[in-house]
């Protein structure tokens, strides 16, 4: 397979696992009702302000393969210096990252390759690389990434992610027509497209919320027929039913014998419908082994098949054959333009606030492919909150839970990126123009200090109970609850208990007299200390795990 070499590539190839761990420090919560508060919400949505690249390495003990769509809107590298958010590759903040990152590189010494020997594209590959591997850590399984980008580095860009996301998982180029005004005589050649690249974490895994093509299919019910009750493996139907709960009983054509519960096209369990059906159950399983997939288009649940040697070919094919293939634009998709975003942003504030923002009806028609209603959304180059507004609305729409996280690097990530998701909650525009708040909250957050410090011990200046999170979060990549009930515990996950023996002005050790400390029962106990004097045999007698600190401390 082709790979992509630039100057600089070997010094970052790796630099996304030394970047530093930074914890989150909360500043406010906001909700759509009271307004700014102290405590957090318990949204689950968060704007962090700070770069991005620390920030993304701050998300990876909570949600590291837990995204299930990202966004992104990177640098186009126009090299263009009016500065736009597009165009900001040349920013000081990134050129002093690279010119530390090339630096430390070369283990403290003058690096051989300064950021001034750098042509931009070799910068903004230097740039994204570390960026893209920390987003892959971060995307779930069945996950898919979405980037905006034009013609400057797109080439660049399909290599990198073939690199890094892996070949097999390109699904293919969105074409988005981004103006509607035609170019003039003095400009004919004015670019009207951007491009939007698209690939899954594992293409296998992938379900897309994208409609079925017709034909191909065909009715798996006959009138003729008497009844029979059949058994169907719940990842092989697919249903084109909105998300929700369907109780047992009869429909027009099948009865359902159990409730299920659909979500993003499946059924939460197996199932088994009574209908006059065209085969029997042998016949159905010998189909299944063979390929044969099966949909049911409607209420009426007249379940149909398709055989995935003719036209279907589950999941990626039906993104292609629904989206992929077609220029997105405002007529066949309802998809506004630069000029129609920067209206709604000159809505929300009153005034011009950026040159060439992106409509958010764009961010809604990829979040219906790529995601799911109780699904996370990622967008780390979050600019003015667009992805937020997109989640926000489509929450409102279908009652969704979606979650968004936004990340933005520059000082108006408060005053802008945040201020505009307060407003499309409660509501903006006057008169005619007004639109109604969606609703909502979330919580707005700085990157800290490092956990660690330059000689990887942890940094007391952190505070404890953010060490303690992080220890929890590395263990069970769940949310953490400060329990009270007892020193040095953690809390219980399924049967195993975890303990963190640690005191700032002094070392630990788990020994017999520490065991005394816990009280809380389990299968497994897993138990961090500075030291361990227990023997072996009396710790794997006892399902006891010890952990040193820091040294055993899981590092992302």
């Amino acid at each position: 397979m082709p790979t992509l070499n630039w100057i600089g590539k070997e010094k970052v190839i790796s630099h996304h696992q030394d970047v530093p761990y930074r914890v989150l420090e909360h500043k406010y919560g906001f909700t759509a009702e009271k307004g700014e508060q102290n405590e957090p919400t318990k949204s689950g949505n968060k704007i962090i302000h700070g770069d991005n690249l620390e920030a993304l390495k701050s998300l990876l003990p909570e949600y590291e393969g837990k995204i299930k769509c990202i966004y992104i809107d990177p640098p186009y590298n126009t090299g263009n210096e009016g500065w736009t958010y597009n165009d900001n590759v040349n920013h000081p903040k990134i050129k002093r990252w690279l010119d530390e990152t090339l630096k430390a590189k070369e283990q403290d010494k003058v690096a051989a390759i300064g950021v001034d020997d750098l042509t931009r594209h070799d910068k903004w590959l230097c740039m994204m690389y570390p960026r893209l591997k920390l987003l892959h850590k971060l995307l779930a399984d069945d996950g898919v990434i979405f980037i905006s980008i034009d013609d400057h580095e797109l080439a660049h860009l399909r290599l990198l992610m073939d690199e890094i996301f892996g070949r097999n998982n390109f699904i293919e180029y969105f074409c988005w027509t981004k103006t509607s005004t035609p170019p003039s005589l003095a400009n004919k050649s004015r670019k009207t497209v951007e491009y939007i690249i698209c690939y899954e974490k594992k293409k296998d895994n992938l379900k897309y919320n994208a409609e079925l093509s017709d034909g191909g299919d065909a009715p798996l019910l006959n009138s003729g027929n008497p009844h029979a009750k059949i058994f169907f493996p719940r990842e092989k139907v697919y249903f084109k039913l909105p998300d929700g709960k369907y109780k047992a009983g009869q429909y027009d054509k099948a009865y359902l014998h159990k409730d299920i519960t659909i979500e993003n096209g499946y059924a939460d369990i197996d199932f088994e419908l009574t209908a006059q059906f065209k085969w029997v159950q042998n016949t159905i399983d010998l189909e299944i082994e063979k390929g044969t997939e099966f949909i049911i288009k409607s209420d009426k649940f007249s379940i149909r098949f398709l055989r995935t040697d003719k036209s279907f070919k589950a999941p990626t094919n039906l993104l292609k054959e629904k989206y992929l293939n077609t220029t997105i634009n405002k007529v066949e998709n309802n998809v506004d333009t630069n000029e129609g975003a920067k209206k709604v942003l000159n809505q929300i504030f009153g005034k011009d606030i950026f040159n060439y923002p992106k409509p958010y009806s764009l961010i809604e028609f990829l979040l219906k492919i790529g995601s799911g209603r109780d699904s996370i959304i990622l967008d780390s180059f979050a600019g003015s909150g667009t992805t937020a507004h997109a989640v926000l609305n489509l929450n409102k729409e279908d009652g969704g839970k979606r979650k968004f996280i936004l990340v933005e690097m520059e000082e108006y990530a408060n005053d802008i990126t945040a201020e505009r998701v307060k407003r499309v909650t409660k509501g903006y525009g006057k008169d005619k123009k007004a639109v109604e708040g969606t609703g909502g909250a979330f919580n707005f957050y700085e990157l800290g200090l490092p956990l660690f410090d330059e000689n990887q011990n942890l940094n007391e200046e952190v505070g404890l109970s953010k060490i303690r999170e992080y220890i929890w979060f590395s263990e069970t990549r769940t949310s953490f609850t400060e329990p009270n009930a007892e020193n040095y515990f953690l809390g219980k996950k399924e049967e195993s208990v975890y303990y963190f023996i640690y005191e700032k002005d002094h070392l630990t050790t788990l020994d017999y007299d520490s065991l005394e400390l816990i009280k809380t029962k389990g299968e497994q106990y897993i138990v961090y200390a500075d030291n361990c004097l227990l023997p072996k045999g009396f710790m794997a007698k006892n399902n006891i795990i010890f952990k040193k600190i820091p040294r055993d401390i899981t590092r992302f």
